[in-house]
């Protein structure tokens, strides 16, 4: 499930896992968990209303105040001046899980059975398969040509990562470009 749109305190909120956000003012202590209703699971194809099966785990983390509201009264020509405020009282809450599995982690390379490990293409860079996109997009640029293309090749084949093969192919053009 990619989103899901939950109910707290009589509000609704659209949510994904990671996702912090503030609602109102919650009876929960600091570090408690709870399951808030589920009006509609989203994200893999058509939306599905009033899931029974889907439960979403939230986590309070604490009491906030909201911003300071001042609110002023004024009637021209009679004296009439009246002045006050509001501060909302909230609580700020994450979105543990969606579906009652936390998010799982792509194995690391000793972690993998052997059916699931790739071979090591020739010229890689050393400890690439455990790289994410965004770390392979800030090392592209101490790599050379052959573990550009390397990389390249193994993600074509492995890894199928929209992000690494583009960062990698920007990478190879820039080169190619200085060359």
């Amino acid at each position: 499930m990619t989103y899901a749109i939950i109910k707290v305190a009589g509000k609704q909120y659209r949510v994904r896992e990671g996702e912090r956000l503030l609602v109102d003012r919650l009876a929960a202590d600091d570090g408690a968990t709870f399951t808030p209703a589920v009006l509609l699971i989203g994200g893999d194809g058509t939306p599905v209303l009033e899931p029974s099966d889907v439960k979403v785990t939230a986590k309070v983390l604490g009491a906030v105040k909201g911003p300071k509201i001042r609110i002023g009264k004024y009637k021209k020509r009679t004296g009439y001046r009246r002045h006050t405020g509001f501060r909302a009282s909230l609580t700020q809450i994450e979105i543990e899980s969606i579906g009652g599995t936390k998010k799982r982690e792509a194995p690391k390379a000793e972690e993998r059975t052997a059916d699931e490990t790739p071979e090591r293409v020739k010229g890689m860079p050393t400890g690439y398969e455990d790289m994410t996109v965004a770390e392979i997009k800030e090392a592209t640029s101490d790599w050379n040509a052959p573990m550009l293309s390397a990389a390249l090749e193994y993600e074509q084949a492995y890894g199928k990562r929209k992000g690494a093969i583009g960062a990698i192919e920007s990478a190879i053009a820039l080169k190619e470009d200085e060359s």
